[in-house]
């Protein structure tokens, strides 16, 4: 050992603290030496500069000195250091050994975060449940960052860190129970994600009994249902004899956006897929405008039929190098905002979406236009599976989505030509659009 260490003649023994450091000092210290706080504490500096705390005793047993190292300068400030040479005092004057003392407790720990690594909490199963399930099944990425965000907001703070196997009723009710009734929607959707997260578990293997966050025998005694609380509010939409004069006054407009919500109307298409379609998905020359499944909400390939009406309005669009069909100002594609602002700005009580609305009721009580009939009471309404079709809907009878395996494509484009002869129509009369075939 150096020969500048302040031994003392019992180095160790007693543990007077007399703190003969300071801030300073510390700075200061130039080595190789040893400088003594006092009570055992040690402060280490090498040749060449390096400083590290040191605790010394005098073991009871062998009466030899022992170091134990606390931790380098400036890392563990002074302070930092006294404190902890004050818990190794305590542990010698309790006969305890400091050393053996710090690693029991890194054991402990070390044993601890083990364990905790093999727990399957809430948020590493809803992780894992989102990668394998959502995002692969997923229709688009907001959908995803819809579940991830529901999720971190409401439940984690309440399940993130339990293990699933602990998860009980009581605590999906502390999720739910703030935001039943004030945020109704979302508190349905937390719900339900919070079920399928834990079905996933129980299926992994880390839960063996009922799910808490299902809906009947379980939370259905202990909630109002959603719609007693928040009746459904569907999209606003025209009553279908609106619609006709309602389109003069959209093709006045010009623009995008207008052609766009336009298009979407003749098509009873989702403002999503008008807005994203691009030109490679069309075949004018055989009026199909083909929706590949990625951007369906069913997952599934829809062909629209195109009336003579769609294909003028899509032949009447300035040429562009531009992929997307209704590209927006900038080049990228327009937002769904541009076609709700438009129905804004032509004071309507609708929106986009509604206009599917206005078809489908068009289609249960108009006639059909193919028969040709004079007398009101005499006309047929389109058949439900047709207007289903149109409208990309996924049949939740499973017996009869079994056999419905046509597309009743021929059927469809009649029905869409008689939707379009109907829209093109003010006062009674067909007003025939400019390059119409």
């Amino acid at each position: 050992m150096d020969s500048g260490m302040d031994r003392g003649s019992k180095v160790g023994e007693g543990f007077e603290v007399k703190h003969k450091l300071n801030v300073k000092a510390v700075q200061a210290a130039k080595g190789p030496k040893w400088f003594s706080d006092g009570g055992g504490l040690y402060l280490k500096v090498t040749k060449g500069g390096g400083k590290s705390w040191v605790f010394r005793w005098r073991d009871r047993d062998t009466s030899k000195l022992r170091d134990m190292g606390i931790g380098p300068y400036p890392d563990y400030t002074l302070a930092e250091a006294r404190d902890t040479a004050s818990i190794c005092r305590r542990l010698v004057i309790a006969g305890l050994d400091p050393i053996e003392e710090r690693d029991r407790e890194r054991a402990e720990q070390a044993a601890e975060m083990a364990a905790a690594s093999k727990v399957m909490t809430f948020s590493k199963a809803a992780k894992a449940y989102i990668d394998a399930k959502v995002e692969p099944e997923s229709k688009s990425d907001k959908h995803v960052a819809q579940w991830r965000s529901s999720l971190e907001q409401y439940a984690y703070p309440v399940l993130g860190k339990m293990d699933v196997a602990d998860i009980d009723v009581p605590h999906v009710m502390k999720v739910l129970s703030p935001i039943w009734s004030v945020k109704s929607e979302t508190a349905s959707r937390v719900r339900l994600r919070t079920e399928h997260v834990l079905n996933w578990a129980a299926v992994q293997g880390y839960r063996d009994r009922f799910n808490p966050a299902q809906w009947r025998g379980v939370l259905s005694h202990l909630l109002p249902a959603k719609e007693k609380i928040a009746p459904v509010v569907h999209h606003k939409a025209l009553h279908y004899s609106e619609v006709p004069a309602f389109l003069t006054r959209l093709r006045k407009k010009g623009g995008m956006g207008a052609k766009a919500l336009e298009f979407a109307i003749l098509c009873a298409s989702r403002s999503g897929e008008v807005r994203g379609a691009k030109w490679s998905e069309f075949d004018l020359s055989a009026r199909v405008w083909k929706i590949p499944k990625g951007r369906m909400k069913a997952k599934r390939e829809h062909k629209v039929p195109l009336t003579d009406a769609a294909v003028a309005l899509l032949e009447a669009l300035p040429e562009s190098d531009n992929a997307l069909v209704f590209p927006a100002a900038r080049g990228g594609q327009l937002s769904d905002m541009t076609l709700n602002k438009i129905c804004r700005d032509m004071e309507v009580e609708a929106v986009p979406h509604g206009f599917r609305s206005s078809f489908k009721d068009w289609c249960r009580e108009k006639a059909d236009m193919r028969k040709d009939k004079s007398k009101e009471e005499d006309r047929i309404p389109y058949p439900d599976e047709l207007s289903e079709l149109a409208l990309a809907h996924v049949n939740s009878d499973a017996t009869r989505a079994a056999y419905a395996r046509s597309d009743l494509l021929d059927l469809r484009r009649d029905l869409m030509r008689d939707w379009a002869a109907y829209c093109n129509q003010t006062g009674g009369k067909v007003v025939p659009i400019k390059g119409a075939a």
